[in-house]
């Protein structure tokens, strides 16, 4: 199997999980609802959110659409960076990093780029995919749905620590979701490997 195969497949199983998982979410869960699923320290908790990975936002509706045009140049970009990489013969764990941080930006720009028009507002009621009248906000203006919650350590501030005595101590605290972790798992690998990236293909 080519590495530009490899790297397809990899992208379109990434956003089938990616959009699979948002939609179950969306359309049977309301905003703040949590299931747990394993023990206390992994919890499907739904949240959408109008920014970045891992709950980060920009404010305001200028501030989405700019981030929406910006998310759309970076997958230009990237796709680019992936095409330069097949003609050079890169190594194949670099091409599958970058495969899957492509994968993960089009995940989340998905969300943010056509959810508002498809979807009902998940407030007081699952979501309608395609509701009478349209959907919750327009092109461009979606929110990215986020799930997954590991709050490993869910405890207290000790009363004589210095800061927050006594106050809620979670670690670890954001939620995210399939597209996230692609782009962080990419990015994280690339960082960890990149001396062997570049030296195999020398």
């Amino acid at each position: 199997m080519s590495d530009k195969t490899k790297s397809i497949l990899l992208i379109l199983l990434i956003l089938i999980v990616d959009q699979t998982s948002k939609f179950i979410v969306k359309t049977n869960m309301v905003i703040g609802q949590e299931v747990f699923v394993i023990g206390g320290w992994f919890r499907i908790h739904f949240l959408e959110n109008n920014g970045m990975a891992f709950g980060m936002e920009m404010g305001g509706q200028t501030g989405k659409t700019l981030l929406s045009l910006f998310r759309i140049l970076a997958i230009g970009a990237i796709i680019w960076y992936l095409l330069k990489l097949f003609k050079t013969k890169a190594t194949t764990g670099l091409i599958l990093c970058v495969s899957a941080i492509v994968a993960g930006a089009i995940g989340n720009l998905i969300d943010s780029a056509f959810y508002g028009m498809i979807f009902s507002e998940s407030w007081h009621s699952a979501a309608t995919l395609f509701p009478v009248g349209g959907g919750y906000s327009s092109f461009l203006h979606g929110r990215v749905v986020d799930m997954l919650y590991f709050p490993v350590i869910n405890t207290s501030w000790p009363s004589w620590s210095p800061v927050h005595a006594g106050e809620e101590l979670v670690f670890f605290r954001p939620v995210f979701n399939i597209a996230d972790s692609s782009i962080f798992l990419g990015v994280t690998l690339i960082l960890i490997f990149h001396k062997k990236f570049l030296s195999e293909n020398i």
